[in-house]
């Protein structure tokens, strides 16, 4: 399996974040990668390959171009008014709001839906570096591997077009999943007809809302989605069993909202009906957004899933027989995360 590392990440480390209320350290570090090549290398995997960063032209396959044109420089424009580092919105443009401001506050909250995406002069950096090593790990699918792993930090399944959130700011795996299906459109045109070219599976704890909002009308990429239910759960606002696409994409949004605490039998259920859900829609490639807050005593979490659940999932995932993309997404169980990391690899790998 290639292992593909966005090496810049170091370049995006907020001092903070606001969580319910409260200044808190900020959950998203740079001490993940570390913990997580550690243990790659301690387990035998190979070195991993440092991607090239995502271009514009890259990532404006699914992001707007103001949206990218804000991550770019929005840093350098907040301090230029004086403003104190990072980031931070404190108002949002809600219905029934005009949305004529350019001032740097404005711009915030519009390109920013939540406190836990905080801006700083190196994010676009990182998150440029993220989304290199998800479609580098894309390209490897599409020159004959069977599996690959892109080591992506930031994060970025809430991340929508035009919207950074959830300590998401380019959708790593969104992009992955466009570039594989646009690959096969020149090739059979029929194809598109008869089945989505991509599923995204994701198994992050939280609904992954800028992956689904990206292909909500689309039936060339099928999103399917286990995580918290949103009635209790971050992101709140979307994730619901009945959002099922739109248009064209209507039938190719799939959500299992599940109860707090769900533990490994009722969560495996769970993913063996999803998994069987993209068998019969028989895409020809498979992105998994991995999250591992989904562990038994994540911070941020409310699962109960062991080690070994990584394991079994990583198996189940690879009886599909598709070439497979594993993008790194949350965890936040420091202690844990490295091993969790290396259960699920070892599942695709040995399954």
């Amino acid at each position: 399996m290639n292992i593909f590392l966005s090496a810049d990440h170091h370049h995006h480390n907020p001092p903070f974040e606001i969580l319910d209320g409260r200044v808190v350290p900020y959950a998203e570090t740079p001490q993940r990668v570390a913990i997580i090549l550690a243990a790659l290398a301690e387990a035998g995997f190979a070195p991993p390959i440092v991607a090239s960063p995502a271009t514009i032209a890259d990532l404006a396959a699914i992001h707007t171009a103001d949206y990218l044109e804000y991550l770019a420089n929005g840093s350098a424009r907040w301090q230029a008014a004086g403003l104190s580092a990072p980031v931070f919105p404190s108002a949002w443009p809600l219905p029934g709001l005009r949305l004529r401001s350019d001032c740097p506050q404005a711009a915030a909250g519009r390109y920013t839906f939540d406190l836990s995406a905080p801006i700083t002069a190196g994010t676009f950096t990182a998150a440029c570096s993220a989304a290199g090593a998800a479609l580098a790990g894309a390209a490897a699918l599409l020159a004959g591997n069977t599996s690959a792993y892109a080591l992506c930090r930031p994060p970025g399944h809430h991340a929508a077009a035009a919207m950074a959130g959830g300590y998401c700011y380019l959708n790593n795996a969104a992009l992955a999943a466009d570039y594989l299906a646009r690959s096969q459109t020149s090739g059979d045109a029929t194809w598109a007809l008869r089945s989505p070219t991509v599923a995204v599976l994701d198994i992050d704890y939280h609904h992954g809302n800028g992956t689904q909002s990206i292909f909500y009308e689309r039936n060339d990429v099928l999103t399917v989605s286990l995580h918290a239910d949103p009635a209790y759960e971050y992101p709140y606002y979307l994730g619901y069993a009945d959002e099922r696409g739109a248009g064209a994409g209507e039938g190719y949004n799939l959500n299992f909202p599940l109860p707090a605490g769900i533990d490994d039998a009722g969560y495996l259920k769970a993913l063996d009906q999803a998994l069987q859900a993209i068998a019969d829609y028989g895409p020809r490639y498979l992105v998994v957004s991995a999250g591992f807050d989904t562990f038994a005593g994540d911070p941020l979490g409310g699962f109960a899933l062991t080690t070994e659940a990584y394991r079994t999932i990583g198996r189940s995932i690879t009886q599909l027989g598709l070439p497979t993309l594993i993008v790194q997404e949350g965890g936040y169980a420091l202690e844990a995360l490295g091993a969790n990391v290396v259960a699920l690899l070892q599942g695709v790998s040995t399954a």
